[in-house]
């Protein structure tokens, strides 16, 4: 029987003409206004546009290598889709699927899409659950903000801000673990953190890149916080002089780094007289291929034993 692994990421367009569909989708079927096409717009032109779906290729292949099986990738808002990944794995002669998502605290979402494709096409599936706490994972995280705060001006007056995308309340409320699991892993690499010298002067966890404040019914929506300004502003209050970024809850460069962070967060930083600095991504680095290496094979494990 054959099996394959399939990585599903948010996604992104390769056409900046594309992004106006591409908003579509994120907004469950609404268009979105011409404003905000044209905002997106010139934030893709800003950082050259999206790397993440090359990222997301190269990630495929170097775990392919090391499993020695087939590894193909998927969007859930944008081509590829999951379905379409689907379907070509099927007319392959995959009959069994181990989906790994590019989103580490969210995975019942992504399964939820990919079990629709896969029962449709009589495929087994067996998806990977959240892995935003792995230890492996963590540590990816912890190693690259010990090695930025060797260059920091001065360790003791940083404070290490671990983002995550934040999500409308509502969702948390209705009992989505999203929250819990990203407050965990901040907490696991913090302690993974302390120990190595130099150690920060703190940490603090922001949600980035807030939507709209007024969903689809113009009813106000409120967001999970706290969000960047509140949290640089807290940096202000306490004395404390540099702020080095962590992004934790995003595994490859994207416009919600390269631009939220690299651009808008830099220039909120400078505002308030602070340095900034952001460790890099994981992307496709070795270290995070093998963290993705152990969460597949535990997946296709599963799928073996039926």
């Amino acid at each position: 029987m054959t099996t394959a692994a399939l990585l599903v990421s948010h996604g992104s367009v390769q056409d900046l003409d594309e992004l106006g569909a591409f908003l579509t989708n994120i907004r469950h079927g609404r268009p979105a206004p011409p404003e905000l096409v044209a905002e997106l717009r010139r934030r893709y032109e800003a950082i050259g546009g999206s790397p993440l779906n090359s990222i997301n290729a190269e990630v495929a292949r170097k775990l392919h290598v090391r499993l020695g099986t087939r590894v193909a990738w998927a969007n859930r808002l944008w081509a590829p889709y999951i379905r379409d990944a689907i379907a070509d794995l099927a007319s392959q002669g995959v009959q069994r699927i181990a989906l790994v998502p590019l989103a580490q605290y969210s995975a019942h979402v992504y399964e939820a899409d990919a079990r629709v494709a896969a029962d449709a096409r009589g495929i087994t599936l067996a998806c990977a659950p959240n892995w935003g706490s792995s230890i492996g994972l963590c540590e990816a995280f912890a190693s690259r903000i010990a090695a930025a705060l060797e260059a920091m001006p001065s360790p003791l007056h940083t404070c290490v801000v671990m983002t995550a995308h934040s999500l409308p309340r509502a969702v948390v409320e209705s009992g989505d673990p999203y929250e819990r699991d990203v407050r965990a892993a901040a907490d696991r690499i913090a302690a993974a953190v302390l120990g190595r010298a130099p150690a920060p002067g703190r940490f603090a966890l922001a949600f980035q890149s807030q939507g709209a404040s007024a969903g689809g019914d113009g009813r106000r929506v409120e967001w999970l916080g706290p969000d960047l300004p509140t949290i640089l502003d807290e940096v202000v209050v306490r004395g404390e002089r540099h702020v080095l970024a962590a992004p934790i809850g995003f595994l490859a460069d994207h416009v919600e780094i390269l631009y939220d962070l690299d651009v808008e967060a830099k220039a909120m930083a400078k505002d308030r007289g602070l340095t900034f600095a952001r460790i890099p991504s994981l992307n496709a680095s070795d270290d995070f291929i093998g963290v993705l290496e152990q969460v597949a094979r535990s997946t296709l494990a599963r799928l073996a034993m039926g």
